[in-house]
């Protein structure tokens, strides 16, 4: 019976653990916008090596927002506690906060329609994403506090 409950204990800690655990440290979510070719909450990886285009590489395809289409740039963050892994490790934990990263992209598509995606960045890929897009369209980004400017300049 012991080994029972400490099985169950571990398991539900592991769980948790990995619900926690969120989007990888390198890799981007695709949240949402006017983009129908991709599906909300789509995992992948996004990078601004290419001269011409952001892409967004997902399972099953590509994202591709060319640079010169680009007419709006938006970061933010949202911060949340980790209670469910708090409530399974250490009341201490609740102290800490998860940070969530969040870029918005306005371009106009191929129809010169105007397009939005939202994308979640991994905390390890904010900085140089931010550079590079500011770098590569000619356009600043918009912050929308002061927290979300310190975090994305390193201060």
């Amino acid at each position: 019976m012991n080994r029972f409950l400490a099985g169950l204990l571990a398991g539900a800690l592991l769980f948790s653990i990995s619900t926690e655990a969120g989007l990888g440290g390198k890799k981007t979510m695709y949240v949402g916008g006017t983009v129908t070719t991709v599906k909300e909450r789509t995992e992948g990886l996004s990078s601004t090596n290419d001269e011409k285009v952001f892409v967004f590489s997902y399972q099953g395809g590509e994202l591709k927002i060319p640079y010169d289409r680009v007419n709006d740039l938006e970061y933010g963050q949202k911060a949340g506690r980790r209670l469910g892994l708090a409530l399974t490790i250490s009341p201490w934990l609740l102290l800490s906060k998860k940070r969530k990263h969040f870029l918005t992209v306005g371009y106009q598509d191929e129809n010169d329609k105007q397009q939005a995606a939202v994308f979640e960045l991994g905390k390890d890929i904010v900085r140089t994403t931010l550079a590079s897009l500011e770098a590569r369209t000619g356009k600043k980004i918009d912050y929308q506090d002061e927290e979300a400017r310190k975090s994305s300049k390193g201060n």
